[in-house]
């Protein structure tokens, strides 16, 4: 069959010129009778693999953001510089993807239109750059932050669904340009084999709902209730983390714990703090230059009231929320101090919500002592030892016996020959499947997971039956109501259904309707003699 053009020649002309980057016409370019070879079609074949790789870390990209505040606190640790990565990496994302995408539809018009897929050498380099650049990042991912690997397991439980139905919708779209390749085409082995490939990739993509599951396809009658909200530091969103003013924004989120991280002065007084160094979170490099590298246990309580523990908050910005503080809440940041635990306990008790703590640093020599501090501080303030939820594993059985009604929180799963059955847990989100979740759930063991920023994993943890979740984004999750998305499994079924008969249907569309374009294209059309010879003929004839 001929190679027809299936659009028109400015089209054509333009498509080539961003493509091939060379400003030649289509018919100077079918003139030169020049043609897609093998080694063009392998370049093709490597656009694509790019953009699928570059998607595939779009997709990493936004379920990282969950826990990006980590990787900001890790990058200033080491260098001293606060910055928001997380929108440095969405927009190199989003150029990479713009970039191969871009390149990727300029080359199927191409097709459509019957032109050579001439790709210029310019474009090759920056594609391998491309691979490279979202391969490194890979394997970053994989050296230094191994656990996100498994939150894209996570998530796949919440996207599963919609990344089937926008797979099998691409595909559907790439028969076009298949179709019209395999019309072009001459070498029958080559035909058999694009369309073997295809079709048992879009077998697959049809039938992976038979492996997809989530939580959230359920009844609206058995989803769980709404899990608490624990304040991770507070509402480190709203305030400068581990203050008073944390505690309250925290409070009037709704959350039902106070989660915080307690450090011991060098003169016995517990105080809220999550760094071993006090740079990230106070001007001490200010007020004590010389001292700044010192762990904050180092310092005793006089020195440490005079810190401020606020306007770093204004000053870097950790969250993007900081912007719509009113006037009064920056004021009041501004006078921020760091808390002891003495007075969180007090505002605890006041606001009647519980406080869970972590003691650090829990490998230093004076731990113990650490544990007597602060056990005696909690003992002192008179709250409700129930209201307290004791984490650090160090010396529990000594606090058992000093305090037994304090709150016993563990931080693992349950073993095998546990001697006494664990009443409260807390975990990373990733350590958790949905089916332990709910066999815990089942055992009526309270189990928290943390650090839950997102309203999709909030709905998968919830539609799990997770009893609790730490959070930075309490003003977030407290105005949900219920779960992003809720499917009946029946409902499920239909959507999956039609959607597979909508592609099947549109597939063969595309190749029939192809076919007799592109036929149509080929035969010349008669000319006005040939037709009126032809009725002449026909009425001699009558």
């Amino acid at each position: 069959m001929a190679d027809p053009t299936g659009c028109c020649h400015p089209c054509a002309t333009c498509l080539l010129c961003f493509y091939s980057c060379q400003w030649i016409t289509a018919k100077k370019e079918k003139r030169k009778g020049l043609r897609t070879t093998k080694c063009d079609c392998s370049w093709f074949l490597f656009l694509f693999l790019v953009f699928l790789f570059t998607l595939v870390w779009l997709y990493f990209t936004v379920i990282i953001l969950n826990d990006f505040h980590n990787f900001n606190e890790f990058i200033f640790k080491q260098r001293k510089l606060w910055l928001d990565w997380s929108l440095v990496l969405l927009i190199a994302t989003a150029v990479l993807i713009t970039y191969s995408a871009t390149l990727l539809v300029l080359a199927l018009c191409l097709q459509l239109c019957g032109q050579p897929l001439k790709l210029h050498w310019l474009h090759k380099t920056l594609l391998i750059l491309t691979a490279l650049v979202v391969a490194a990042a890979f394997t970053g991912l994989g050296i230094k932050w191994t656990e996100e690997w498994r939150s894209a397991g996570v998530s796949l439980q919440a996207t599963g669904p919609f990344l089937h139905i926008g797979a099998v919708g691409g595909m559907t779209l790439l028969a076009w340009p298949l179709a019209s390749y395999i019309y072009r085409t001459h070498s029958t082995g080559l035909k058999v084999f694009l369309l073997l490939v295809y079709c048992a990739v879009m077998i697959t993509l049809y039938l992976a709902p038979l492996g997809i599951t989530s939580p959230c396809i359920m009844e609206e009658s058995q989803l769980p209730p709404k899990p608490a909200l624990v304040g991770h530091r507070g509402a480190p969103m709203l305030a400068p983390e581990n203050t008073l003013m944390a505690l309250q924004k925290a409070v009037d989120c709704d959350v039902q714990v106070f989660e915080t991280d307690i450090m011991v002065s060098a003169d016995g007084v517990p105080f809220l703090m999550h760094d071993e160094k006090l740079i990230r979170t106070t001007n001490v490099e200010a007020v004590f230059p010389e001292r700044a590298a010192l762990n904050s246990t180092a310092f005793n309580w006089t020195d440490l009231q005079q810190l401020d523990a606020g306007s770093w908050f204004l000053e870097r910005r950790p969250f993007p929320t900081v912007q719509s503080l009113s006037a009064s809440d920056r004021q009041e940041v501004a006078r921020q101090r760091i808390p002891s635990l003495q007075q969180a306990l007090e505002a605890a008790k006041q606001s009647n919500i519980s406080i869970m703590f972590d003691l650090r640093p829990e490998n230093h020599s004076n731990y113990q002592s650490f544990v007597n501090a602060t056990l005696a501080a909690i003992l002192q303030s008179g709250i409700p030892l129930q209201q307290v939820l004791w984490l650090p594993d160090g010396f529990r059985e000594q606090v058992r016996q000093q305090a037994p009604g304090l709150q016993q929180v563990y931080g693992r799963k349950r073993l095998q020959n546990e001697e006494e059955p664990l009443l409260r847990i807390n975990l990373p989100y990733q350590d958790m499947s949905s089916e332990e979740i709910r066999q815990y759930r089942r055992d009526n063991i309270s189990v928290n997971l943390y650090v839950v920023n997102q309203p999709w994993l909030f709905s998968v943890l919830w539609c799990s039956g997770v009893s609790s979740v730490t959070t930075n984004a309490c003003q977030v999750l407290k105005e949900m109501e219920r779960p992003i998305w809720l499917l009946p499994s029946s409902t499920y079924l239909i959507i999956w259904i039609v959607t597979d008969c909508v592609s099947f249907l549109a597939i063969l569309w595309a190749f029939l309707l192809l076919k007799y374009w592109l036929f149509s294209l080929s035969v010349p059309p008669e000319s006005e003699t040939d037709v009126l010879l032809t009725k002449i003929n026909s009425l001699m004839q009558e």
